[in-house]
């Protein structure tokens, strides 16, 4: 039989327990916050059905979605001649692996309204999946931290948005920049130039202004059937500097005579008068500010670390009625998401993860053959039993061997009990860091060891 080379798929990721520590960290802290401001944990399945994800998130996420072949004789009585491949994949595929986890949590919402208290705050930390081209950065599998109300359109929820996200990173100790816009701006501006139908087409070309630059967006936008006139409406924007002020002055003055255009400019200035009056940084207005997902209508943020070369490390928006899709009406939400392999990425590059998160294993016992190990297990119950992540070496192996295992796992201390401990009802404790060593009673022992 031939030996098979372990792999897994590309896009994919296999964690070591010293990189699952510093991701619990992250999902820590993130959690720590997010339930300080009121906000409660809930799971969705990794699969939906795919009539729940497609359509929600435009074209191209569409495309990325990793859909999941029916099981059984799924295959029989269909016609691969009658179709393409995406006329044919709702007869061979009816669910898929969720692209994020907003979509999700609005059917959820749909699902249990009568269990749920409404506005209704939801943290989520689970994994999605998309179909992309791996790169760094940019995985196929990937975790994200989501927070969202929902059941209200009061926009201090937005302001409570900015509030946890500068309080995150902060926690982290990564200088972030905050970037907000309005899907009503974009709307009003695809209004004024007489193409309100193409306000899709629209974002989902300003939103790649990062990745291609400005003069590919307008290729991209006359690719999507935009008039020359109306990218000549739209070029000053990509090109407008200055303070949140003069922006918000500029899009006034545009929008005149565009109802939607102001609404946009007003909810913007509220959010900017709620910072200023509880003392938190504005965010930077950034008029191309898209993001490329179907269903925001209202503020939408983005998040980027300045001290990285990387995309953004956070995003989220205002959507009005992603549940009515569900057959539930007026009921608008806001979220915000973290990506967390982004954040590890950012920690790893600029050595922010903390010093103190390594092992959480406290003491080894080390094994001195059948009688020692009986007494070291004995007080290895009452450590436990004190909350200490303690182990016992499971062999009576050479004492070089046992302390490498302990300096590997890069355990603080190595507690001895040979005959002689055993006779004066003592343990030999060894600091692995400093070299010292002494004789303490299990009391002693249990308290030294509480203290670091």
């Amino acid at each position: 039989m031939s030996i098979q080379k372990p792999s897994i798929p590309k896009g994919t990721r296999d964690f070591t327990p010293d990189e699952m520590i510093r991701r619990n960290y992250i999902f820590n802290t993130i959690r720590k916050v997010f339930e300080k401001y009121a906000y409660l944990p809930i799971e969705t399945p990794s699969m939906e059905n795919l009539s729940t994800l497609m359509g929600k998130y435009g074209e191209e996420g569409d495309r990325l979605l990793f859909k999941i072949l029916n099981s059984g004789d799924f295959m029989s009585g269909i016609n691969f001649q009658e179709g393409t491949p995406q006329q044919l994949a709702p007869k061979i595929c009816e669910k898929g692996l969720r692209y994020d986890l907003t979509v999700p949590f609005a059917r959820f919402v749909v699902q249990n309204r009568e269990k749920l208290v409404f506005p209704f705050k939801r943290y989520q930390m689970q994994p999605v999946w998309r179909a992309d081209r791996p790169q760094k950065g940019r995985y196929r599998e990937f975790y994200q931290c989501d927070v969202d109300v929902i059941g209200t359109k009061s926009l201090l929820q937005e302001v409570e948005l900015l509030q946890i996200t500068y309080e995150i990173f902060e926690d982290f100790k990564i200088p972030v920049l905050i970037k907000i816009n309005n899907r009503k701006v974009l709307s009003g501006i695809a209004e004024i130039i007489g193409l309100p139908e193409k306000i899709t087409d629209i974002c989902v070309a300003i939103d790649k202004i990062d990745k291609i630059g400005k003069e590919s967006v307008f290729v991209e936008l006359r690719e999507r059937e935009i008039p020359e006139e109306a990218i000549r409406i739209i070029a000053p924007f990509f090109d407008f500097k200055g303070r949140n002020e003069e922006k918000l002055a500029f899009l006034s003055q545009f929008f005149a005579n565009c109802e939607v255009g102001k609404k946009g400019v007003k909810e913007l200035e509220k959010v900017f008068f709620y910072c200023k009056e509880i003392g938190i940084c504005e965010p930077e207005l950034d008029i191309t500010l898209a993001r490329g997902l179907n269903y925001y209508t209202g503020a939408i943020f983005e998040v980027k670390a300045t001290n990285v070369a990387m995309g953004s490390i956070s995003g989220g928006g205002r959507y009005d009625d992603l549940t009515g899709i569900f057959g539930l009406q007026d009921m608008s939400g806001v979220g915000i998401s973290y990506g967390a392999e982004r954040i590890y990425d950012v920690l790893t590059e600029c050595n922010l993860f903390p010093d103190d998160i390594g092992t959480p294993v406290k003491a080894l016992f080390l094994n001195f053959g059948e009688n020692e190990e009986l007494y070291a297990l004995k007080a290895l119950a009452a450590l436990r039993e004190n909350g200490i992540a303690s182990e016992i070496y499971p062999d009576y192996a050479k004492i070089g061997k046992q302390m490498s295992y302990a300096n590997a796992k890069q355990i603080p201390y190595v507690i001895m009990a040979g005959e002689e401990e055993m006779k004066e009802l003592l343990f030999t404790l060894k600091n692995m860091e400093t070299g010292e060593q002494f004789k303490r009673t299990l009391h002693e022992l249990i308290t030294l060891v509480t203290k670091q």
